[in-house]
């Protein structure tokens, strides 16, 4: 096994991946260092699942497997750049393209109704959405900006929209019937093996048995009333239109892979519900799924006449949308993993509460977020900016986050039980000793789901906690609602763990809601603070505050302690990978920025130098740090525009900075004496290799694919200088 795992994953980052670690893996080399990939992109992952279908040279093994063993280790030394967290349409273009590639795979089931259909979408479904993180996060998330990426951005403050006391951008919930109002939570006092039936008047259905809960978890059980979903979407179209806003529906489809694309699909049909009531018969045998989007429901009935009209009569009528692309016609509503939340609200906050509508103007916005669990922290944030005006982020504190996602925390490990109620009755949780841990009576359609939190990642995220504000002497609030159920049962865990270790006096607990408001609050007066929270509201804020004070979240440093002592060092977002990708194929220019993976290998090579005692693998962590400020202070991350640098140019100054700060540091005469002819050569040849990267800009580049592209075709594209690959060898 190799000393450093670099993962393959997606879009932009794998394609910056092409050109970076080429140069990661040289400089390591001179440390003894060694640097391999283990593939958890979505083209692999779909590879590995069906080993059966391929010849025996396209097989491939299950990486994300061993890597799921592997952090369970304290071997663990993984630098995890962000990967899909594939929707159904998604995971349908993947296999569609690999099947052009040759890959002799199934297509997926949409209505399986054979055995063998049922086990291929059985093998499909383990695929999407949040298949990754999972299996990947065994320990708890330490989130903060990096100070050289804080002291930049407030240099260089980036543009924010003004907020204004009148805008009429509001967030829109559910007052009850949805997840946080039903919710019941319950921390087991011995280990239990529990099963998932469904009481209705003509028997018993078991939907799940041989779900095993060691003592200590809290486990947690509600479900969204499908009924009430319906009338809230129907009232917000018609609320919506008579306010004169956008009209917008924020879900995150990806990583609640089960509820979410349901909730999305009850959007669609609410948004159309005239042309449901006139052709819903017609578009089912035309194969419609609303849960798949607007785009796929146009792309099936486009050759239907009647269907078509009444679906632009109906838009006409309808209250403008909230646009992903205006230009190209792509709607909120066109793919549900094109609109995740955690990426779109604070774009949209940032922007001063403007989307941007079919006319292609901004426009104030009705934020529908269905369930009420995490929507008041949006909603207090908008209140806040309409109350205060926007941040200034050149005098703005920051927000760091310890996150309690160790071993599928809360809600993003539900998918295996959440169920769409097949029909009436009463869902009950049954311990093995014949007790009701939860029921719920249920209706039709209603989603119903169980998350389960273990008693040692919530031991080790409030440690984690308490180390952090030690180090940090800030401001530390947990994120808490006592009178939620399942916030209630880990307050009883949190206070004692601070009282036994005397800090109690250094920590605030407060619900979301408050949480924010004072979080901005102590921001705002250019102090910094520490948000302790559960696990969708790690990913939540991790995105809000970073997007806010430093302009992207994929500068962060993301750090996950591994419980077993390993190190999983995440690079950030890529939320807005896919729109890089196509800039690359039609122009080749890349502007993925490639900061959150600097600040990852540097985390990485100076937890090496911890764990194994190589002093040189220090030494090279400690220039990366100089290397990532060199960037900043230089202003050499790329730019947006053709023509001008992009992620190829920041790789070249980034090699040139960290062979700099190498042959200038006095700590390891042997590594100075290596790299002072390579900074030398950098330097030397700086206008041949800039002309050389500039001059294949322009021209569509030819990746050989989207999801699985071609390695030759793709290294070519992204390592276009011939007298820099020289000289890197």
């Amino acid at each position: 096994m190799s000393d450093i795992i670099y993962t393959k994953v997606d879009e932009a980052p794998e394609l910056a991946s092409a050109s970076f670690l080429p140069i990661i893996q040289k400089f390591a080399a001179a440390a003894g260092v060694t640097v391999g990939t283990k593939d958890i992109s979505l083209a692999g992952r779909i590879l590995a699942t069906f080993p059966e279908h391929l010849n025996t040279d396209q097989q491939q093994s299950d990486d994300l497997a061993e890597l799921g063993r592997l952090v369970k280790t304290a071997e663990a030394n993984v630098i995890k750049l962000p990967n899909i967290s594939a929707s159904v349409p998604q995971l349908v273009a993947a296999i569609k393209e690999l099947q052009s590639q040759g890959y002799a795979l199934p297509d997926y089931p949409e209505a399986p109704d054979t055995d063998a259909d049922k086990a291929v979408r059985a093998k499909y479904d383990g695929i999407k959405g949040s298949a990754v993180n999972p299996v990947l996060r065994e320990g708890n998330s330490d989130r903060r900006a990096a100070k050289a990426v804080k002291s930049f951005a407030q240099k260089n403050p980036h543009r924010m929209g003004d907020w204004t006391a009148d805008s009429k951008t509001h967030v829109s919930s559910m007052s009850g019937n949805d997840f946080f109002s039903n919710e019941a939570s319950r921390t087991l006092s011995r280990d239990t093996v529990a099963k998932i039936v469904l009481e209705t008047a003509s028997g018993e259905m078991v939907l799940k048995e041989g779900i095993s809960y060691p003592a200590g978890t809290v486990v947690d059980a509600t479900f969204m009333s499908v009924a009430a979903l319906k009338e809230f979407l129907a009232s917000e179209v018609e609320k919506t239109k008579a306010k004169g806003v956008l009209f917008s529906l924020h879900l995150k489809s990806t990583m609640m892979k089960v509820s979410d694309p349901i909730i999305f699909g009850h959007g669609v049909k609410a948004f159309l519900a005239p042309v449901f009531e006139a052709h819903g018969a017609a578009m089912a045998e035309l194969g419609v799924n609303p849960n798949s989007g607007l785009g796929d429901l146009l792309e099936r009935v486009k050759d239907n006449a009647a269907i078509m009209a009444d679906i632009e009569a109906c838009m006409a009528d309808r209250p403008p949308m909230y646009m992903v692309d205006s230009d190209r016609g792509i709607t909120n509503l066109h793919v549900s993993s094109d609109v995740i939340i955690d990426a779109s609200m604070p774009a949209l906050i940032r922007a001063g509460g403007k989307g941007w509508g079919p006319d292609g103007k901004e426009a104030d916005t009705n934020c529908v977020i269905p369930d009420n669990s995490y929507a008041p922290v949006y909603d207090e944030t908008i209140k806040f900016f309409k109350e205060n005006g926007k941040l200034n982020p050149a005098t703005a504190g920051t927000v760091q986050n310890i996150g309690l996602m160790a071993q599928k925390a809360e809600e993003y490990g539900s998918h295996p039980t959440t169920f769409e109620v097949p029909e009436a009755g009463t869902v009950r949780m049954i311990s093995d000793d014949g007790s009701v841990l939860h029921e719920h009576v249920v209706e039709a359609g209603d989603i119903w789901r169980s998350a389960s939190t273990r008693k040692a990642p919530i031991e080790d995220w409030v440690n984690l906690a308490i180390s952090r504000q030690k180090a940090e002497g800030c401001r530390a609030i947990f994120w808490l609602n006592e009178t939620r159920a399942h916030d209630a049962e880990l307050i009883a865990y949190v206070k004692p763990i601070l009282e036994a270790q005397g800090v109690a006096d250094k920590f605030e607990i407060m619900a979301p809601r408050e949480a924010t408001r004072a979080s901005f609050e102590t921001i705002t007066e250019g102090k910094n603070a520490i948000a302790v929270s559960g696990n969708v509201l790690r990913d939540y804020l991790t995105d809000l505050f970073p997007i806010l004070e430093l302009a992207t979240s994929a500068k962060m440093l993301s750090i996950v302690k591994l419980m077993n002592g390993g190190g999983l060092f995440e690079t950030g977002a890529g939320g807005s990978a896919p729109k890089h990708v196509q800039q690359l194929a039609e122009e080749n220019h890349l502007r993925w920025d490639s900061l959150g993976e600097f600040c990852a290998l540097g985390e990485s090579l100076m937890f090496l130098a911890d764990s194994k005692g190589n002093e040189k693998a220090r030494v090279l962590g400690r220039a990366v740090e100089d290397a990532t400020q060199g960037i900043l202070d230089h202003s050499r991350s790329p730019s947006r525009k053709v023509g001008e640098p992009d992620n190829r140019d920041s790789h070249y100054w980034f090699a040139r900075y960290w062979a700099d700060a190498l042959a200038a540091q006095s700590q390891d005469g042997e590594l100075s004496a290596h790299f002072t002819p390579l900074a030398e050569a950098l330097a030397a040849n700086e206008e041949a290799i800039l002309a050389e990267l500039l001059s294949v800009q322009g021209p569509p580049a030819d990746l050989g694919g989207y999801y699985r592209t071609d390695a030759a075709k793709t290294a070519a594209v992204m390592r276009p200088s011939k007298t820099l690959n020289d000289i890197m060898g």
